[in-house]
């Protein structure tokens, strides 16, 4: 059983950091690409960021130079440095982990960490 849970949201003020981390558990499969989305309700979710097994990253424009994404592969674990937040970063944020089970992609969601920024 596959599990995905993130963790490390909060409220911060405007200006401040915080740092996401996903822990991927219970796979016996390649763990693919990691994926972090947001979402405010009635909205449809929103890619933050994604990294590839090898270290590729790839941004939302909204977030560029301002998020970065890692990942330790050897804790099956990715993270989501969040620097210079505003309001308009106020969200639910999720962890999407792609594992690849022989020839098929299989994704994995987690539960959501929210995070409040305040002016």
């Amino acid at each position: 059983q596959v599990r995905v849970e993130e963790s490390g949201g909060g409220s911060v003020q405007s200006g401040g950091s915080l740092r996401l981390s996903c822990a991927v558990s219970g796979s016996r499969f390649r763990i693919e690409d990691i994926g972090w989305y947001r979402q405010v309700p009635g909205k449809q979710r929103e890619l933050v960021a994604a990294i590839s097994p090898r270290g590729v990253a790839d941004y939302a424009d909204s977030v560029k130079g301002r998020f970065t994404v890692s990942r330790d592969n050897s804790k099956d674990t990715a993270y989501l440095q969040m620097n210079s937040l505003t309001p308009e970063d106020t969200d639910v944020y999720y962890c999407k982990v792609e594992i690849l089970v022989i020839t098929r992609l299989d994704a994995y969601w987690g539960q959501g960490t929210q995070v409040t920024v305040s002016s």
